[in-house]
């Protein structure tokens, strides 16, 4: 059982607890209130019965959030039979009131206008078969206007519970429905990368089969360049088969036309990408940070689509902006950084489908990807993807 199930059972046991308090403080009102008036005598059966009654009116108090209706009825029946003593319902009225709110506030408003209706009339046939037990017309205006004030305070209450239960509800879908959203954006994402991984088999197949065909060729004629050619089928089916060891680990068995076979874009293409982004109306500046090594297909693909889609994001939200962007060569690591200064920017980016997709990219990798707006204005997306050693599978 766990730490917390003390707490949550007084907070369930709280509302009975109340409820029970308020119905000994309901018999103790109608007691005090009779007393002056009929002072408590066991030889009188009047007596005991007037006390019983109020006992028996008050007491279903502490059974009205499950039972409203029906501690109603209870309370309506012992008004009758109070009133039947030729004593006035003054004693029951703290009853009274709180039954016709509880049924208002805890039931639909068709079953709580009939409890009314109800109460109303059992204070009319009171009035008219004993004038005593109510006063004067004026009293009896009085009370019927405070009953129907307890009925709009209850019903108001039920009403804005309702409200209350259904903003949770829509707020439950939302959150359902922006889970479900960032899981499709993750599964196409990786769907879009099983067609990246197609393009990356295809073009290490095609190097396979040529150089394959070249040292066939001239095996016996050009011993060294056959050598060659085997050297260069050995690199390229070891790199294709981390990629594969590296994608595949991540992907789910899902069916995908298949992709283009042309080869895919890496860093070395981000400058034309920034020509294509800066006619889409953004300024871009572009810096290159030491000596751009010979990276694997996969890691310089999902490099180039990381910038990519960082600039999209630019032109998309950033309104008119200036966007820098920086790639760092380090022995072991690509870094890359995108900044922009757009007046639009921090506005409903950080939690957009583009980001999942980059982050994936980067976890694909063993990397990591943070994104967010800039104090000051604007927006950051960095990443940093190991290489060499930090590929080993």
């Amino acid at each position: 059982m766990s730490a917390h199930d003390p707490r949550r059972r007084a907070a369930a046991a709280g509302p009975w607890v109340f409820d029970g308090l308020l119905a000994v403080a309901a018999a103790g009102f109608g007691v005090v209130a009779l007393a002056p008036v009929l002072p408590l005598s066991p030889s009188q059966p009047r007596t005991v019965a007037a006390y019983a009654l109020i006992l028996a009116h008050s007491l279903p108090i502490a059974l009205r959030r499950r039972f409203p209706v029906q501690v109603l009825a209870c309370g309506l029946g012992t008004g009758l039979a109070f009133a039947s003593l030729r004593l006035n319902l003054v004693p029951l009225g703290l009853g009274i009131l709180i039954y016709v709110y509880s049924v208002a506030a805890l039931r639909p408003r068709r079953a709580s206008l009939a409890g009314l209706a109800a109460t109303e009339a059992m204070m009319a046939l009171v009035f008219v078969a004993r004038p005593r037990a109510l006063g004067d017309r004026t009293t009896l205006v009085v009370d019927i206007v405070l009953v129907a004030a307890a009925w709009l305070l209850g019903d108001g209450t039920r009403r804005r519970h309702e409200a209350v239960a259904a903003a949770r509800e829509r707020a439950a879908e939302l959150e359902r429905a922006r889970e479900e959203l960032a899981r499709r954006a993750v599964v196409e994402e990786r769907l879009r990368i099983a067609r990246e991984l197609h393009d990356i088999v295809a073009h290490s197949m095609s190097i396979i089969a040529v150089q394959s065909g070249v040292g066939a060729h001239v095996l016996d004629s050009q011993p060294e360049e056959a050598r060659k050619a085997l050297a260069a089928v050995e690199a390229t089916s070891r790199q294709a088969l981390a990629e594969m060891r590296r994608l595949l680990g991540v992907l789910r068995q899902e069916a995908e036309p298949s992709g283009s076979l042309a080869p895919s874009p890496g860093l070395a293409e981000v400058d034309a990408l920034a020509a294509d982004v800066a006619r889409a109306g953004a300024r871009v500046e572009v810096r290159i940070e030491g000596t751009r090594p010979e990276l694997p297909l996969g890691l310089d693909l999902s490099a180039y689509r990381i910038v990519q889609e960082a600039l999209t994001n630019v032109v998309r939200h950033a309104g008119p902006a200036t966007a820098r962007v920086r790639i760092r060569y380090a022995p072991d690591t690509v870094d890359i950084e995108v900044v922009d200064d757009g007046r639009g920017a921090g506005t409903g980016r950080g939690d957009g489908h583009g980001i999942a997709g980059m982050r994936e990219r980067a976890a694909l990798y063993g990397g990591s990807l943070d994104a967010g707006p800039l104090p000051g204005g604007g927006f950051r997306v960095a990443a940093r993807l190991p290489v060499g050693e930090g590929l080993s599978a």
